[in-house]
């Protein structure tokens, strides 16, 4: 009877403790998405997107409460080229409002391999609040010069309806 009793205590102290760590974890994150490629003729917060559309093979964007900012990025490419082209480095803009909005941080830039490989870890100042938050990936740098201002966009949070996937009338049926 005792050994029950504590039994049940001890499972009543473990599930708490899973509740308390789950939550903590749930509150280090503000923002979480994938990065999807761009599309020419497209602003955002007043930001022009590139001349050519860009892909993204995987990417994400993760935004913690202390305005630590994590971006990677893999295969973000010109699909015509199969490759970056002359973009050489990155940068990532924090824009609060949606498309509408304005870009409240940008971090400094970074380099882009080949490959379309990179990784942007900064800290930026986060206002609150910060109504519909959008990361723009920003062409920072071009054939190994990085730009004084960042330029366009070429990815950004976002996602995707997979082919076919959506019907042909758009109403879910």
């Amino acid at each position: 009877m005792i050994k029950k009793a504590l039994g049940r205590v001890a499972l009543v102290g473990l599930t708490m403790c899973g509740i308390s760590t789950s939550t903590v974890m749930a509150q280090d994150s503000l923002f979480r998405s994938v990065i999807i490629g761009s599309n020419p003729k497209t602003i955002i917060a007043g930001v022009q997107s590139g001349g050519a559309p860009w892909t993204v093979e995987r990417g994400s964007a993760v935004l913690n409460d202390d305005g630590k900012l994590h971006v990677t990025l893999r295969d973000l490419i010109l699909p015509n080229l199969g490759n970056p082209g002359p973009v050489t480095s990155v940068s990532a803009s924090l824009v609060c409002g949606g498309a509408g909005g304005t870009v409240v941080a940008t971090t400094d830039p970074v380099p882009l391999s080949g490959d379309g490989n990179a990784d942007i870890d900064a800290k930026i100042s986060v206002p609150g609040p910060c109504f519909a938050p959008t990361v723009l990936v920003r062409a920072a740098g071009f054939n190994g010069n990085v730009l004084p201002q960042p330029g366009p966009w070429i990815a950004a949070s976002g996602t995707t309806v997979p082919n076919g996937s959506q019907d042909k009338d758009g109403d879910g049926k």
